[in-house]
């Protein structure tokens, strides 16, 4: 790491019902544009935010990784004092975790080895009450047996083009490594949920919403296991099942190189 130049690293959080995605648009509200506010006000410069990965309208994340390089006095900043003005200068719906360090030249997006993400149904007459923000409510009842079973499929590397928004695949590549996919049940604060959890290399747009409802069409018995197999091979969005809602959606994690992120003091 070179003595005047780094990368200053951002864990955060978000809720996503309040925002137009993660990436900034003009005239509307988004996670970025809310960081590249905060981290002007306390470096008082010009800032340009790199992303592990954007989030769509709508769409949560636990633990988001941006990355911005930094210099000169910059690089002795107190941490501690850092973070006490990015989480004053940050609205209730981001959650600034952790001040990383990293050498100069790392970004979030480009040096991101795996990315994670957890999908959440409340499959039930009843409605969720604290998963109410962060669930799909699916009134009616899945076999998350079958739908773990028909998900098998998917794991490896694979064009996934049948699971992307089709004007998003035109013209680019659409192969992808999903390292692990696996559904469950599990009980968070209480209430019990179906929990897709899906490892991949990189994602492409709707990738995992739509693996959700297709998967969703197995569960609740009104296409057979195999069929997402066939879904996979026809390479066409057509063929897979609805985009499932973006609020059941979280981004939950990003895999770096060993040693790449050290804390900043």
């Amino acid at each position: 790491m070179g003595d005047t130049e780094a990368t200053l690293v951002l864990r955060v959080g978000y809720r996503g019902a309040d925002f137009a995605g993660f990436a900034e648009q003009p005239g509307v509200r988004t996670v970025a544009g809310e960081l590249r506010r905060a981290l002007e006000t306390v470096l008082r410069r010009p800032c340009e935010l790199t992303c592990a990965g954007r989030t769509d309208a709508g769409v949560h994340a636990i633990a988001q990784y941006v990355s911005l390089p930094v210099s000169g006095a910059e690089l002795s900043l107190p941490g501690s004092r850092l973070m006490r003005g990015l989480v004053a200068l940050t609205p209730d719906d981001i959650s600034v975790q952790a001040l990383l360090r990293a050498p100069a030249g790392f970004s979030a997006r480009f040096d991101a080895l795996a990315r994670s993400y957890r999908y959440r149904i409340c499959a039930s007459q009843a409605r969720p009450v604290l998963a109410w923000d962060h669930a799909w409510w699916y009134r009616g009842e899945l076999d998350e047996g079958a739908m773990a079973r028909a998900a098998r499929c998917l794991t490896g590397e694979h064009d996934f083009k049948s699971f992307c928004k089709a004007a998003s695949a035109e013209g680019k590549p659409t192969c992808r490594f999903v390292r692990s996919l696996e559904v469950s049940r599990v009980v968070e604060a209480g209430e019990e949920l179906v929990a897709i959890d899906i490892t991949g290399n990189a994602f492409l747009h709707n990738m995992v919403r739509t693996i959700a409802g297709t998967l969703v069409e197995v569960g609740r018995g009104h296409r057979e296991e195999s069929w997402v197999e066939g879904v996979l091979a026809a390479r066409d969005r057509s063929a897979a099942g609805p985009c499932a809602p973006a609020k059941g959606l979280t981004f939950v994690g990003v895999e770096y190189p060993e040693s790449a992120l050290g804390p900043w003091d």
